[in-house]
C-alpha cells in the first residue's frame, strides 16, 4: 500500500511540475517587452542643421523609429549614405550597410562596409564606426584603412579623427608613403 501511494504521490508531483513550467512560460511571453518601433519611414532624406547651416544630409531606404523607448534611437537596418559638409562647403561622404543614430548623444553608429571618401580623394575604411555630430568627429576601435590622394595609407586597429581628417589619431599602425618629396 505503501509503494502505490508513493507511486501516485510522485505522479501528482510530476504532473503539477509539467503545469506550472507551461504557466512560467506564458507568464513570461505576457510580461516580454515589446521591441517595436515607433514608426517605419521609407526613403528618408534627414537634413542636419546648425544655426540655420545644413551640416549633414542622411540618406536611406528605411528608417525604423524607436523613440517611444527609455534611450530611443533611429535604426537604419538598410544602411545609410551621409553627406557632411563643412563650414566651407566641401563635402565628405560616409556609407555603411546598417547604422544607429542615438538622438539623445547625437552619435552614429555605422557598421559593416563603413567607407568615407572626401572631395580631395581621401578614403577611410572600417566594418564599425562611430560619429559625434557634435564634436564633428569620428572614431574606431575595429581595423581601418586610410588612403590620402597620393595611394600613400595608412592601417591598424583603432583610430580617431575629425571630419576633414586634418586631426588623425591612430597607434599601432602600419604605414606606407608614397610620393615624398624631401624639398616640401
Amino acid at each position: 500500500m505503501k509503494s502505490y501511494s508513493l507511486y501516485i504521490i510522485f505522479a501528482v508531483f510530476a504532473v503539477a511540475l509539467m503545469s506550472c513550467e507551461s504557466n512560467f512560460k506564458e507568464v513570461q511571453r505576457i510580461n516580454s517587452v515589446a521591441f517595436t518601433p515607433a514608426g517605419e519611414t521609407e526613403n528618408i532624406n534627414l537634413k542636419y542643421t546648425d544655426s540655420g547651416k545644413v551640416k549633414a544630409i542622411l540618406v536611406s531606404p528605411l528608417m525604423k523609429d524607436f523613440s517611444n523607448l527609455q534611450y530611443g534611437f533611429n535604426e537604419f537596418p538598410k544602411g545609410v549614405h551621409v553627406t557632411l559638409l563643412d563650414k566651407n562647403g566641401k563635402k565628405s561622404y560616409a556609407v555603411s550597410d546598417y547604422a544607429i543614430w542615438y538622438s539623445n548623444t547625437e552619435v552614429i553608429d555605422m557598421q559593416g562596409n563603413v567607407k568615407i571618401t572626401s572631395d580631395d580623394g581621401k578614403v577611410m575604411e572600417t566594418e564599425q564606426l562611430y560619429y559625434d555630430q557634435k564634436n564633428e568627429w569620428f572614431y574606431t576601435e575595429k581595423k581601418f584603412k586610410f588612403t590620402d590622394e597620393k595611394g600613400s595609407y595608412i592601417e591598424g586597429p583603432g583610430v580617431d579623427f575629425s571630419k576633414d581628417f586634418k586631426i588623425f589619431n591612430a597607434q599601432r599602425n602600419v604605414a606606407e608613403i608614397n610620393n615624398v618629396d624631401p624639398t616640401d
